[in-house]
């Protein structure tokens, strides 16, 4: 006797459409999981780079700050070796060799708001006997990081009543000293905060003691 070939009924044919359907729908969640987080993680490292040549770049010029006048106080007339604000800070540092002609140029970090969020904008300019010199052949200010949405200075030096280290202040006003001191906080656009930058000013003793240089 002859056996019919048996085919296959339409519930089986829809029960295999839908394991088929559900197979597809879990491969692809995780694939698109394993992209999120592959994003996610280059996200992290690029962020994590930026912030440590940043902080990196920051550190190696405050810590370069040396005791040279970059102009006088009109009312008092005394040099102006650092002024400080929370949004903007003057100091003189040695430029190297790559980054300009070399020696001494006065630094001007400054917070701008670009409507967009923060950042901070460096500009430099030479520095030659005690004043700042006009360069015609100077740059503009060049952006440092972006994309903030909070950026703060905050300095520190040492109490003229009790002698010991004093708190921290969101103005530099004593502009004759360097502040042994300095803290930068930053924090990204999307509220991500930066680890708080605290840089040590080693010729700052120079000028607590008295000592300038022209």
């Amino acid at each position: 006797m002859s056996t019919r070939a048996r085919g296959f009924t339409l519930i089986e044919v829809l029960l295999a459409t839908v394991l088929l359907a559900a197979g597809l729908a879990i491969a692809f969640s995780t694939l698109t999981a394993a992209a999120q987080t592959a994003t996610g993680g280059e996200a992290l490292a690029q962020r994590s780079e930026r912030m440590r040549a940043v902080e990196g770049f920051l550190r190696k010029r405050l810590t370069a700050a040396r005791p040279i006048a970059f102009g006088s106080d009109e009312a008092t007339l005394n040099p102006q070796l650092f002024i400080g604000t929370a949004d903007r800070m003057r100091f003189v540092a040695d430029l190297p060799d790559y980054l300009g002609r070399g020696g001494p140029y006065l630094h001007d970090l400054q917070v701008v708001d670009d409507g967009e969020g923060l950042r901070i904008d460096l500009a430099l300019a030479i520095v030659l006997a005690g004043e700042t010199v006009a360069d015609p052949d100077a740059v503009p200010p060049e952006t440092l990081v972006d994309e903030l949405q909070s950026a703060r200075f905050r300095y520190r030096g040492l109490d003229s009543e009790s002698g010991e280290l004093g708190e921290w202040q969101d103005s530099w006003e004593t502009v004759e000293q360097l502040p042994l001191l300095v803290e930068v906080t930053l924090a990204g656009i999307d509220g991500h905060e930066w680890p708080p930058l605290v840089v040590a000013l080693p010729l700052a003793a120079h000028t607590v003691h008295g000592g300038l240089t022209f």
